[in-house]
């Protein structure tokens, strides 16, 4: 657990830089054989682009960086539960596991609203594990509301 926590953190400094541009304070990471590949946060509002979610940005990263879309041994974290379309690009980016700091009681793709990685039979599954530092990461969010 103490590396989940580590990991998390880093995921808590990219929503905090999402926050200061104004945006909802979601960060991203992923983690590759115990280093970290890729990081990102939220910025649908500064591009102007509804695909500008940490999950997403950091899989785009993540496959560049290994010149691959197969993200395959990666592992995610975020501090908040991915939505529909985040879930989905787990299981297409063939990403192994998923650590979810809090919820998402309006749009959660991992158990809140549906669970697209558990409920459904796709060609690759997804482990998912929630409530790392879930206190800030619910902090986090909360500050926007």
């Amino acid at each position: 657990m103490e590396n989940c926590d580590k990991y998390m953190k880093v995921a808590l400094k990219e929503a905090q830089k999402a926050f200061e541009k104004e945006e909802i304070p979601v960060g991203a990471i992923i983690v590759k054989d115990g280093k970290v590949i890729a990081k990102a946060h939220n910025s649908k509002e500064t591009s102007k682009n509804a695909c500008g979610h940490a999950e997403i940005l950091a899989i785009e990263k993540a496959c560049k960086k290994l010149n691959s879309w197969r993200l395959l041994n990666c592992e995610m974290y975020v501090t908040l539960e991915p939505c529909p379309m985040c879930a989905g690009a787990l299981i297409n980016s063939r990403i192994s596991k998923v650590y979810i700091g809090t919820d998402d009681e309006k749009t959660g793709a991992c158990g809140s609203k549906l669970n697209l990685l558990e409920d459904y039979k796709f060609n690759h599954n997804v482990q998912v594990q929630k409530y790392i530092l879930k206190e800030e990461c619910s902090r986090n969010i909360e500050k926007i509301f």
